[in-house]
């Protein structure tokens, strides 16, 4: 078998879908997106593809080394999204190409199906808690919301105190056991992310989310020290070597990451195996598409230490079309109790509406994420 050719599908909301055609009529599917970052990440897969025509699509070790190493440069979130789609679109194809699900591939099944969590609020989260209580009519046991607003080095308690009143309104409809996770999405500097984490811990939370940017993840040990919350981290880092620096500081609980960032199924399987060896969970991160969530389920059921799976159906970003909408069955992942099924089907698991993506690619997006700024007019962090 051998790689004739590959297609790149920019799709609302804001992701990117690539097809790779093969001389036997299989075709795999990958999600290489980087959010607000498309047209570039299009680029560097057409730039990769150049070297994969003609190959035998089946020796993705080889193939993944070769995007990776190949390169003088290497790394980062663009290169490795673009090499994630790839590699998700070659585990797709030899799935197909011997009748199993990927899981089949890795070893098999470690379970029969994954709890995940459904998002509330936006990025400015103001009545959260109906949202809550709309999402746990819905049968979801957990759900992730943002913590704050934009927020400076050292900002006003009255953010502190409204992301407290935020968070208590959630606890209240869920009641004490509903899974919340937190995200400070990185908006929160090491000042205040101490302060927060610390009045934040009233209210049992299943984890804080990026507490400080990936860059600064020396500032995770102090915080670490201010709270006993769960800390989660990793869907800005790109590689195991970024994950290795993580692990060995140990003040990290749960990573998260992403399996159209982080190289896809290949390094995704590495990475997360890795974290076992330091008694650290995972929780991959995938606000994305279901090409992305098909490739994280087919992993997540390999993995003994992921304990819950992001996934996008109804995120606030989905508005031009959901999770579902590309599917020619949607039913596939069945959510049910909290719960998502783990594909079985050969690949993937999942049949990608070619005709519906071809359409909505006539559409495109040109999603960026907005640019905030503090009351003094300096740069926030989004």
């Amino acid at each position: 078998m051998k790689i004739t050719g590959f297609q790149l599908y920019q799709v609302p909301p804001r992701w990117l879908f690539l097809k790779i055609e093969t001389d036997q009529g299989i075709v795999g599917w990958g999600e290489p997106v980087v959010e607000g970052r498309a047209a570039t990440v299009h680029a560097a897969v057409q730039e990769l593809m150049q070297n994969l025509i003609g190959k035998d699509p089946a020796n993705i070790e080889d193939h993944w080394q070769v995007m990776y190493r190949g390169g003088f440069y290497r790394g980062g979130p663009i290169l490795m999204s673009a090499l994630a789609g790839i590699d998700q679109a070659l585990w797709d194809i030899k799935g197909k190409f011997l009748g199993v699900p990927i899981h089949q591939l890795l070893g098999g099944k470690a379970r029969d199906t994954m709890r995940v969590y459904s998002w509330i609020g936006g990025d400015r989260p103001e009545h959260v808690s109906q949202a809550a209580q709309d999402v746990i009519d819905k049968g979801f046991t957990a759900v992730k919301m943002n913590a704050t607003e934009e927020m400076g080095y050292v900002d006003s308690y009255a953010k502190i105190d409204a992301a407290v009143a935020r968070i208590a309104a959630v606890r209240t409809v869920g009641g004490p056991h509903l899974g919340i996770g937190i995200d400070f999405h990185g908006r929160v500097h090491k000042p205040m992310a101490k302060l927060l984490a610390k009045e934040l811990e009233q209210f049992r939370p299943m984890f804080i989310e990026e507490p400080v940017l990936a860059e600064n993840s020396e500032g995770l040990r102090e915080i670490a020290r201010h709270t006993s919350i769960p800390i989660a981290t990793g869907e800005r880092m790109f590689s195991r070597w970024d994950f290795k620096k993580l692990l060995t500081e140990g003040y990290v609980d749960i990573i998260q990451p992403d399996l159209s960032h982080a190289g896809g199924i290949t390094e995704c399987k590495k990475i997360i195996s890795m974290a076992e060896c330091f008694d650290v969970a995972a929780a991959p991160h995938c606000p994305l598409g279901p090409i992305a969530l098909a490739a994280c389920l087919q992993v997540d059921a390999t993995c003994h230490n992921v304990f819950i799976q992001e996934q996008s159906l109804g995120i606030h970003y989905n508005k031009a079309n959901d999770l579902l909408d590309y599917l020619a069955d949607p039913t596939v992942f069945k959510y049910e109790n909290g719960f998502a099924n783990i594909p079985d089907g050969p690949g993937l698991g999942i049949e990608i509406n070619e005709e519906y993506v071809k359409q909505r690619a006539a559409v495109g997006h040109d999603w960026h994420n907005p640019i905030w700024r503090n009351t003094d007019g300096s740069v926030a962090e989004w």
